[in-house]
């Protein structure tokens, strides 16, 4: 059942913020009621439309009890009341899952990680085709990415990316693909067939900004380097490599792809932010799990999420036994939606029935 008791509380709290908001609040008091009121606004729109087909159906059922309503007028009443029925049930829903506790990373650009696993040669081009399809993704929903640093493969792909994608809402779509994504097929190098397994590892943490995460000076090892690799003469002259330790955490980042030494220290500690801000948050999120068991997945990554069979052209979820045949579009990023979409759904569901019990 919805819990109207809360759905009050929000109404109620949402015209306080319509009367202050006209009464003509300060400049500072003003932009954070506007915020808390585009927040509820949504809800409360929902939550008028629901008031508003219930009374509907209350009618409907009034006028099916009344002894004096006529059998013609009887029989029209009867065939809305279902329509009437489904109409309040959906939007009961929708109400509910809007009023879930919110994750407030889900409005966060993210930091995009993904490494080559197990499978050498094979693993580091799968790692590149998962990084393509998350760029196209994110080209399709207006998303820039761009690249923090990149280790290529022997044989084209990458044994290690990283990445910032910028937008509303990234990590709130992405979040589930963090973990072990297998690959089956047969190698480009492979002359005799044989399909091969192999894998790769996604990360994916909220870009947390200045204002998330509070880094004490004194709390961070910042040493540079001789940048290794191509790059000729510059190469050998001047320390442009940063490797920054947050000592608390233990969480170490090295940047050394731009010749600035500036710019390698401003990407390492965009990557530093987001890995520490995810701890917290993952630290926060365990002892909530602890009263909710309702979850997608663990969020381990070491657990593997994804098969993609390539003989079969097929890409199965195995948290939610979700098996979709059209693993060419997914790989390009046009079908990616049909498998966050349902993973999305799930995790909701689940807080539903967590909230419930």
């Amino acid at each position: 059942m919805l819990a109207r008791e809360k759905l009050d509380q929000v109404i109620d709290r949402f015209a306080v913020l319509e009367a202050r908001m006209a009464a003509g609040a300060d400049a500072d008091d003003y932009v954070q009621l506007a915020k808390d009121y585009a927040e509820l606004q949504p809800i409360v729109s929902k939550a008028r439309a629901l008031i508003q087909a219930e009374s509907e159906l209350r009618g409907i059922e009034e006028l099916i009890a009344d002894e004096a309503t006529d059998t013609e007028m009887r029989a029209l009443a009867e065939a809305e009341r279902e329509e009437a029925e489904a109409r309040v049930e959906a939007l009961e829903t929708e109400v509910r899952l809007l009023l879930l506790p919110k994750d407030a990373a889900d409005e966060m650009s993210a930091i995009l990680e993904v490494r080559a696993g197990t499978g050498g040669d094979e693993a580091a081009l799968f790692a590149g085709d998962l990084f393509r399809m998350y760029e196209r993704y994110a080209a399709l929903r207006g998303w820039k990415v761009e690249v923090l640093s990149a280790s290529e493969g022997e044989m084209g792909g990458y044994k290690e990316i990283v990445a910032s994608i910028t937008g509303k809402g990234v990590f709130a779509r992405l979040k589930f693909e963090s973990g072990v994504h297998r690959v089956q097929r047969v190698p480009a190098t492979e002359s005799s067939g044989r399909i091969h397994t192999s894998a790769a590892t996604v990360a994916v943490l909220p870009e947390a900004e200045d204002v998330d995460v509070e880094i004490n000076d004194a709390d961070l090892r910042i040493d540079y380097f001789r940048a290794s690799g191509a790059g000729g003469q510059h190469v050998n002259k001047t320390e442009s490599a940063v490797r920054i330790t947050h000592v608390p955490t233990g969480a170490v980042v090295a940047m050394q792809d731009e010749r600035s030494q500036h710019q390698n220290k401003a990407k390492a500690m965009k990557l530093i932010r987001a890995r520490i801000y995810e701890a917290e948050r993952e630290r926060a999120q365990a002892e909530r799990a602890e009263n909710r068991k309702a979850q997608v997945g663990s969020g381990d990554r070491s657990e593997r999420i994804r098969t993609y069979n390539f003989g079969q052209g097929r890409v199965t979820d195995h948290r939610i036994n979700l098996t979709l045949y059209k693993l060419p579009e997914i790989l390009a990023g046009e079908a990616l939606d049909d498998v966050i979409d349902p993973l999305i759904t799930d995790h909701q569901a689940g807080l539903l029935a967590s909230e419930s019990a």
